[in-house]
């Protein structure tokens, strides 16, 4: 099955990592996969464009069907193959509810996140302003408050959306991973550090964490203060 499945992918890019968690967890190691670069732009050459014409990573195909928004990939993966590896989504309805309001809910996180540490690579430099900046951190660590708080009311080695693991820690670790790996400080968020170190031991998130990372441990301190 996975020998059928391609995935092209960036390091160190959410959208791509939550793919390859749900693979992981899913059982289908030994999938083809292509590691292109961001910086030389590889996300907008012919072979990406010829099956993404968005030129976005991740772009993922399985035999003749063709997956490229992350949170569709990781939905068709569960849907697909149910009965194999670890289940995504539970049962229970409140379970199964509170699991697709945090999935919906990290959209909104990663979207307040790249607003951030991008804000460079996104905004053009004459139309930069430290006033907007310093707004973009003021609503990301509102964000990360809201988040700390849903942890806290869980309760101590929780995921996200209770005691099981499911899509909504595939899809928003990836958010939380890059976060602590800008300098967030697990002394000042606790639960968010606490679910960190958690994730940070799932077989899945070690198989596919990402390389560079691997390479140089220590990243960025951008968002130390928040």
């Amino acid at each position: 099955m996975a020998k059928d499945m391609t995935l092209l992918w960036g390091t160190g890019s959410p959208p791509c990592w939550r793919v390859m968690i749900a693979l992981e967890e899913k059982n289908l190691q030994g999938y083809n996969q292509k590691l292109l670069s961001f910086d030389k732009m590889e996300h907008k050459s012919q072979q990406v464009l010829d099956l993404n014409p968005r030129g976005q990573l991740p772009t993922f195909k399985h035999g003749d069907t063709v997956v490229n928004e992350s949170y569709a990939a990781c939905f068709y993966l569960e849907s697909q193959f149910k009965s194999q590896g670890n289940k995504l989504i539970p049962d229970g309805q409140k379970e199964q509810a509170l699991m697709y309001q945090r999935m919906f809910e990290g959209l909104t996180f990663y979207e307040k996140l790249t607003a951030v540490i991008y804000y460079e690579w996104f905004v053009p430099e004459e139309e930069r302003h430290d006033s907007a900046l310093k707004r973009n951190k003021e609503a990301l660590t509102a964000e990360l408050k809201l988040w700390e708080s849903y942890l806290e009311k869980l309760g101590p080695n929780t995921y996200l959306a209770g005691p099981a693991f499911t899509l909504a820690d595939v899809t928003v670790f990836p958010t939380i991973g890059t976060i602590f790996r800008y300098g967030l400080s697990a002394e000042r968020y606790p639960n968010l550090g606490a679910y960190h170190a958690l994730m940070k031991e799932r077989p899945s998130v070690k198989a596919s964490w990402p390389p560079h990372w691997l390479e140089n441990p220590k990243g960025d301190d951008s968002l130390k203060d928040l």
